[in-house]
């Protein structure tokens, strides 16, 4: 199977998310985290959360905070956002691993920020990988500046 239809497949698996709620998705990314042996995981995003939605432990006992963007397809998340999550997930939430996870993907500057600060991106691609098995901590390691693509998904396809 070559790498676009494995994505397309990865993708698919994902129909689901689109018609969640923003806690809905929270909780499901929650889910994903405990499926992965993390520890401790709960969902605290809503108001004045700090861009905290996840916080947890990784297998290895690290610290993750994970902010959950479900947006439709067809957007993006950009690099000001990244750059707010930067701001807390270590100064107020004290993460020793950020994580962003997005229901779309991610503008070139954004992934470019994140490369520089070591924040994890996990984009609507990734996302349907990990919904299929892979672990969160397969994708700690993952050049996000180099990975993914930032074009934005018709709404209407995958």
């Amino acid at each position: 199977m070559g790498s676009n239809e494995a994505r397309r497949q990865a993708r698919r698996s994902l129909d689901a998310v689109w018609s969640m709620n923003d806690r809905e998705f929270e909780e499901y990314v929650a889910g994903l985290c405990r499926r992965d042996g993390c520890t401790d995981v709960r969902r605290v995003g809503g108001a004045g959360d700090l861009g905290a939605d996840v916080t947890g432990h990784l297998p290895d006992g690290r610290t993750s905070v994970i902010q959950c963007k479900r947006y439709a397809k067809h957007r993006t998340v950009g690099s000001r956002d990244i750059q707010t999550f930067n701001g807390t997930a270590r100064a107020e939430h004290d993460a020793d691993v950020p994580v962003f996870v997005a229901s779309c993907v991610f503008t070139k500057p954004g992934r470019d920020f994140a490369a520089r600060h070591h924040l994890t991106l996990i984009d609507v691609n990734l996302l349907g990988f990990w919904n299929g098995g892979t672990t969160l901590s397969s994708f700690l390691d993952l050049d996000i500046g180099r990975s993914g693509t930032h074009r934005r998904l018709h709404p209407d396809r995958d």
